[in-house]
């Protein structure tokens, strides 16, 4: 083992000595004499630290904990705002995502903070391996976006279609561009959060008229199901008499037959 190794390893344990001792910043009082020297001794040793050895400490500490991390000193936070974080967070994570090239198509890389999110997300939520991990993690964080941030999301057809676009671009068949957006469609109608706002984008999108489009650009069957399904279960109380009316009207003019629990208000 290097002499590099052992000395991030043991600053490393000093780090997690000193999280335990602080909640949020805030320095733990002690009675204990002995405590108060170790906190203070462990406390200063943080403080003379240079940035790139404190951001080979953090990127070894799971993700789940950076978010109070940042929370410690203002230092911290201001390096988890940073691009030489994200960098070395991305090359330890995902050692391959350097050798990812730039791709064509509306849907840009970003910085390192983008991207290493996206791999997470393709990572975790759509288990791939390959070189269409991250493009189909940009992909996924491009609609769940546009769904939830937007006062009024633009058409589904237009994000659709920006999606096949995108697999096109990267030189996808017609089919695997269409299974490929289904499944992104899947996923974020899946984690959105149970609110108002959802509640409102589901509507939108199941009331929406049909267009014709031509394959690869039409919204697969599974995908529009789902949003009527959310809608008459996880949605069923946010509905008043005529809304729920006009939503199961369009469930009968696109299925038939409908599952009896989405019948009856």
């Amino acid at each position: 083992m290097s002499a590099c190794t052992v000395s991030i390893s043991s600053k490393l344990n000093l780090f997690q000595l000193n999280t335990r001792l602080q909640e949020k910043g805030k320095r733990i009082v002690m009675t204990d004499n002995r405590e108060n020297e170790t906190l203070t001794s462990v406390d200063n040793s943080f403080g003379r630290l240079p940035d790139h050895i404190l951001i080979e400490i953090f990127i070894r500490v799971p993700v789940s904990d950076w978010a109070q991390i940042s929370c410690v000193k203002n230092q911290w936070a201001n390096l988890f705002h940073g691009e030489c974080f994200w960098q070395a967070a991305l090359m330890r994570t995902f050692p391959l995502a350097s050798q990812a090239q730039r791709w064509p198509g509306p849907i840009p890389r970003g910085l390192s903070k983008r991207r290493f999110a996206a791999l997470c997300a393709s990572k975790h939520i759509f288990a791939l391996d390959g070189e269409i991990d991250e493009i189909v993690g940009h992909t996924y964080l491009f609609l769940k976006e546009q769904l939830e941030l937007s006062i009024m999301a633009l058409p589904s057809g237009i994000l659709h279609g920006t999606i096949i676009d995108q697999f096109i671009a990267c030189g996808k068949s017609t089919v695997v561009a269409h299974e490929l957006a289904s499944q992104i469609w899947l996923a974020v109608l899946d984690n959105l959060e149970e609110n108002q706002q959802t509640f409102l984008l589901l509507k939108h999108l199941a009331l929406e008229g049909d267009v014709f489009l031509p394959f690869p650009y039409s919204r697969s069957i599974k995908v529009q199901w789902r949003v009527f399904e959310k809608l008459f279960t996880d949605f069923r109380d946010c509905f008043d008499y005529a809304d729920y009316y006009d939503v199961l009207a369009m469930a009968k003019n696109k299925f038939q037959p409908i599952p009896p629990a989405w019948l009856g208000f």
